[in-house]
């Protein structure tokens, strides 16, 4: 199959504190007069040249959902506008064979002064498309875009929700071959957002190529049956989807290994270390809501407390307790001076994506409290891929149930 997008040994410099691709006016002319004194010195320092992208490969085939993902600053965004032409490659070459449309900031392509109808049929001429092929199109980008009370305002007087409903209608529904997105969704509502990604997904279904950057992981997983992991410029990780987010969040996200550790086990019970991992053993921190949580705690005995109870609670980042579990056999452990490694495992699917730490404790019921490591092992739940993945980032809840429906 013959691809629709080639990329090879694309790069992309930029010089720190350099303008780029602009040529002065008077007035910035004026200004750089008046700042060279005190500026100059400065500015030479700052004349560095960093490369946003190196030496990037790779073919997107017709009909494929490709998820860009990676940090703040991996190189994302600046592929896409290379891919765009919206700014210049220093080195290497882009082969595009179809109409490319372009939603990479709020509004993009729309002329301030012109009107939302006027601007649906700008943004047509500028994809190639004629006149009827647009009047064709035009109900469903009005209604999918629901601002037909204001369709004959200019658009300068949108606010960001109603540029952005716009700017997606028309992105989408006027048949580009490549669509290329960009994080845009979070400027929506929830529901806005969901509707634009089933968009996406009916727009893929026809056949015609996106590509997609998104930190929104669950949508990633859901939509796109392709994945590349951008790191420093470069291409980390290609392949299937689910396998470029496990290894984005376990080799990447998770660059911080956390963990409880006493080095004093004085009391009579004491915990000596804690730790989350993955189901393989592995340390992580990161985890999406459909893989399980292992916690392995350590304890020394050095006195035995025939009542006592170890067990641990969790707490979400508002600090609300989430659930509290206890380890049902340790009433069998039982020795003096000894050493106890136990583990429990959260079950998948349980905690929705967001940020929680654990709070361990050998404790007597209506006693006290024996040992306690609190507000320890911070983890991060990410969205999967669940039927939620459109309201990432709200507040839905603090776990997943699984409910029996009927009709």
């Amino acid at each position: 199959m013959k691809p629709i997008v080639k990329v090879e040994q694309l790069s992309k410099q930029y010089r720190i504190g350099a303008r780029q691709g602009t040529n002065p006016t008077l007035r910035d002319m004026i200004v750089q007069t008046v700042r060279a004194p005190i500026k100059g010195f400065r500015e030479k320092r700052r004349g560095e040249n960093i490369w946003a992208l190196k030496e990037v490969s790779f073919e997107i085939n017709p009909g494929e959902v490709v998820g860009i993902i990676g940090r703040n600053g991996a190189g994302k965004s600046t592929l896409l506008k290379l891919l765009s032409r919206i700014t210049e490659p220093s080195t290497g070459c882009i082969k595009l064979y179809g109409r490319i449309a372009s939603l990479l900031e709020v509004g993009t392509g729309f002329h301030p002064e012109l009107t939302g109808r006027e601007n649906i049929y700008l943004n047509g001429a500028i994809l190639g498309m004629k006149k009827t092929e647009i009047e064709r199109k035009f109900d469903e980008i009005v209604a999918f875009s629901e601002i037909e009370e204001f369709l004959d305002t200019p658009v300068k007087h949108y606010s960001s929700g109603m540029y952005m409903r716009l700017a997606f209608a028309v992105a989408a529904h006027l048949e580009p071959e490549i669509l290329l997105i960009d994080e845009v969704l979070a400027v929506g509502d929830a529901a806005f957002q969901n509707k634009c990604l089933g968009k996406m997904g009916e727009v893929a279904k026809h056949g015609r190529t996106v590509v997609f950057v998104s930190h929104q992981m669950g949508a990633i997983a859901q939509l796109c049956n392709k994945a590349m992991l951008m790191h420093k410029g470069s291409i980390a990780k290609e392949g299937d989807t689910q396998s470029v987010i496990d290894y984005y969040l376990n080799e990447v996200t998770n660059g911080t290994r956390g963990g409880y550790i006493n080095t004093e086990p004085n009391k009579d019970i004491t915990i000596t270390e804690a730790q989350t991992l993955d189901s393989s053993g592995n340390t992580k921190t990161h985890f999406t809501h459909k893989e399980p949580i292992v916690i392995e705690i350590g304890c020394k005995i050095n006195r035995w407390w025939p009542k006592s109870t170890l067990g641990f609670f969790v707490k979400d980042h508002r600090g609300r307790k989430i659930f509290t579990v206890n380890y049902p056999e340790w009433s069998r452990v039982g020795d003096n001076n000894k050493e106890v490694r136990v583990t429990a495992k959260i079950p998948v699917g349980l905690l929705v994506p967001g940020k929680y730490v654990f709070t361990i404790a050998v404790s007597i019921a209506r006693v006290g409290v024996v040992d306690l490591a609190e507000d320890v092992l911070p983890i991060t739940i990410i969205d999967g891929g669940s039927e939620f993945y459109a309201y990432e980032g709200g507040d839905y809840g603090c776990v997943f149930a699984e409910c029996e429906w009927s009709s």
